[in-house]
């Protein structure tokens, strides 16, 4: 059975969305990456509580650098160019506590990517990048 997109997205034209900086990106990027996998997580039919602790699982900082490590190979060269720029940004507070700066920049590269895919409108290209993560 194939999925069906999960997210509907706005539809910014690809140039500004290469214009916004990167922590806008990142900022929706976390929010589109959380009701994903939370919405994933409620379509497997799984306990409530599960499904807390699997999301808590899945959105951090050490699974989200996992999961563009997973990505990378399938990536195009803009959106290359979204994680370079995401991995480069300059955050204004440290990284959690346990997470190294490593991870929390390649955790942010993701978020941006996918918070650019939405705002452009890239819903299927969106969608076709999650559904090869695990959850």
């Amino acid at each position: 059975m194939e999925e069906k997109p999960f997210f509907p997205s706005p539809s910014l034209p690809e140039d500004d969305g290469r214009r916004l900086g990167t922590l806008e990106l990142a900022y929706i990027g976390d929010s589109v990456f959380d009701v994903y996998v939370r919405g994933r997580l409620t379509l497997k039919g799984i306990r409530a509580g599960d499904m807390h602790h699997r999301a808590v699982a899945s959105v951090n900082a050490h699974a989200q650098a996992e999961t563009l490590e997973t990505l990378l190979p399938l990536l195009t060269p803009a959106e290359e160019a979204i994680v370079r720029r995401g991995r480069n940004t300059h955050v204004h507070h440290a990284a959690p506590k346990g997470v190294s700066h490593q991870e929390y920049a390649s955790a942010t590269a993701l978020e941006a990517l996918i918070g650019y895919l939405f705002l452009t409108g890239q819903a299927e290209r969106l969608n076709e990048l999650l559904s090869h993560i695990t959850i």
